[in-house]
């Protein structure tokens, strides 16, 4: 869309931070399942797979950002409020190296989910669309 509002972008690319992030972590802890030794290798499966699966799926919410597709914004809204007790609780046990950046990323990605041009270039008229 070539009248996409610099908030949709910023979204987007928030949006393809934290899936980046995800899936980048995943991957991390499937190599370190498949080479180590865990304790509990079906809890590593699984923590593994949600990382990459999260990852995928905000990396696939963050291109539709970019497509200005009307159906991106509750996944990005919902991710983003997810991110916030998951901030406090890191920053409450002595992550906040973290948890802050973590919490600004959250206040940012919501500030340019719900501000007005977003509004307007998701929800707007579309000529009779």
């Amino acid at each position: 869309m070539p009248n996409r509002p610099m908030t949709l972008t910023v979204a987007a690319a928030v949006m393809a931070l934290e899936g980046l992030t995800a899936l980048l972590l995943g991957g991390y802890v499937a190599v370190e399942t498949v080479i180590g030794r865990p304790s509990d290798l079906m809890s590593s499966i699984g923590v593994a797979s949600f990382g990459i699966l999260l990852g995928a799926a905000l990396l696939w919410v963050g291109w539709g950002m970019l497509r200005s597709e009307r159906w991106t914004r509750s996944p990005g809204v919902l991710a983003q409020i997810f991110c916030v007790p998951i901030s406090v609780t890191l920053i409450q046990s002595d992550q906040q190296a973290i948890g802050i950046p973590l919490i600004a990323v959250a206040v940012i990605g919501l500030v340019a989910l719900l501000s007005p041009p977003t509004t307007e270039a998701l929800y707007g008229d579309r000529d009779g669309v």
